[in-house]
Protein backbone atom coordinates (compact mmCIF):
# COMPACT_ATOMS: atom_id res chain seq x y z
CA UNK A 1 0.00 0.00 0.00
CA UNK A 2 1.32 3.43 -0.86
CA UNK A 3 2.21 5.98 1.79
CA UNK A 4 -0.50 8.48 0.98
CA UNK A 5 -3.22 5.96 1.90
CA UNK A 6 -1.77 5.80 5.42
CA UNK A 7 -1.81 9.58 5.66
CA UNK A 8 -5.41 9.70 4.41
CA UNK A 9 -6.41 7.18 7.09
CA UNK A 10 -4.58 9.09 9.81
CA UNK A 11 -6.23 12.35 8.76
CA UNK A 12 -9.62 10.62 8.61
CA UNK A 13 -9.32 9.32 12.18
CA UNK A 14 -8.14 12.73 13.38
CA UNK A 15 -11.11 14.40 11.70
CA UNK A 16 -13.59 11.92 13.19
CA UNK A 17 -12.15 12.44 16.66
CA UNK A 18 -12.22 16.21 16.31
CA UNK A 19 -15.81 16.33 15.13
CA UNK A 20 -17.48 13.60 17.16
CA UNK A 21 -15.59 13.29 20.44
CA UNK A 22 -17.83 15.36 22.69
CA UNK A 23 -15.70 15.15 25.84
CA UNK A 24 -12.51 16.55 24.34
CA UNK A 25 -14.42 18.98 22.15
CA UNK A 26 -16.25 20.56 25.10
CA UNK A 27 -12.97 20.66 27.04
CA UNK A 28 -11.22 22.49 24.20
CA UNK A 29 -14.21 24.77 23.60
CA UNK A 30 -14.29 25.94 27.21
CA UNK A 31 -10.58 26.60 27.27
CA UNK A 32 -10.60 28.54 24.00
CA UNK A 33 -13.51 30.67 25.19
CA UNK A 34 -11.73 31.43 28.47
CA UNK A 35 -8.18 31.92 27.20
CA UNK A 36 -8.81 33.65 23.87
CA UNK A 37 -12.30 35.15 23.70
CA UNK A 38 -11.34 37.95 21.30
CA UNK A 39 -9.35 35.66 19.01
CA UNK A 40 -12.40 34.58 17.03
CA UNK A 41 -14.51 37.72 17.54
CA UNK A 42 -16.62 36.11 20.24
CA UNK A 43 -18.35 33.87 17.69
CA UNK A 44 -19.41 30.55 19.20
CA UNK A 45 -19.45 28.85 15.79
CA UNK A 46 -15.89 29.87 14.97
CA UNK A 47 -14.77 28.89 18.45
CA UNK A 48 -16.38 25.47 18.06
CA UNK A 49 -14.68 24.91 14.69
CA UNK A 50 -11.32 26.02 16.11
CA UNK A 51 -11.78 23.67 19.08
CA UNK A 52 -12.57 20.82 16.69
CA UNK A 53 -9.40 21.58 14.77
CA UNK A 54 -7.40 21.58 18.00
CA UNK A 55 -8.75 18.15 19.00
CA UNK A 56 -8.04 16.75 15.52
CA UNK A 57 -4.48 18.04 15.57
CA UNK A 58 -3.89 16.72 19.08
CA UNK A 59 -5.15 13.29 18.01
CA UNK A 60 -2.73 13.14 15.09
CA UNK A 61 0.20 14.34 17.22
CA UNK A 62 -0.52 11.93 20.09
CA UNK A 63 -0.98 9.06 17.63
CA UNK A 64 2.42 9.81 16.11
CA UNK A 65 4.33 9.53 19.40
CA UNK A 66 4.47 5.69 19.46
CA UNK A 67 5.60 5.65 15.83
CA UNK A 68 8.31 8.20 16.60
CA UNK A 69 9.48 6.14 19.57
CA UNK A 70 9.60 3.03 17.37
CA UNK A 71 11.70 4.86 14.78
CA UNK A 72 13.98 6.19 17.50
CA UNK A 73 14.57 2.79 19.11
CA UNK A 74 15.12 1.00 15.80
CA UNK A 75 17.53 3.67 14.56
CA UNK A 76 15.58 4.77 11.48
CA UNK A 77 17.06 7.92 9.98
CA UNK A 78 15.23 8.07 6.64
CA UNK A 79 11.51 8.39 5.96
CA UNK A 80 8.95 6.38 7.87
CA UNK A 81 8.63 2.76 6.86
CA UNK A 82 5.48 0.66 6.65
CA UNK A 83 5.70 -0.52 10.27
CA UNK A 84 5.90 2.98 11.73
CA UNK A 85 3.03 4.15 9.52
CA UNK A 86 0.91 1.21 10.74
CA UNK A 87 1.79 2.11 14.33
CA UNK A 88 0.76 5.72 13.72
CA UNK A 89 -2.49 4.66 12.02
CA UNK A 90 -3.43 2.17 14.73
CA UNK A 91 -2.60 4.58 17.58
CA UNK A 92 -4.74 7.26 15.95
CA UNK A 93 -7.55 4.73 15.48
CA UNK A 94 -7.34 3.75 19.16
CA UNK A 95 -7.58 7.39 20.20
CA UNK A 96 -10.66 7.74 18.00
CA UNK A 97 -12.57 4.82 19.55
CA UNK A 98 -14.58 7.00 21.99
CA UNK A 99 -15.86 9.10 19.06
CA UNK A 100 -16.80 6.15 16.83
CA UNK A 101 -20.18 5.65 18.51
CA UNK A 102 -21.23 9.21 17.69
CA UNK A 103 -19.82 8.89 14.18
CA UNK A 104 -21.86 5.77 13.47
CA UNK A 105 -24.96 7.32 15.06
CA UNK A 106 -24.85 10.60 13.11
CA UNK A 107 -22.86 9.56 10.03
CA UNK A 108 -20.57 11.78 8.02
Amino acid sequence: MERHFYFIGIAFFGMINGLFNQVFLVFALLHVQILAPALLFGSTGLTLLFSSLMVSTATIILGGIPAALYERFTGKTDDSDVVSLWIWLSATALLTLPAMGNFIKFGL
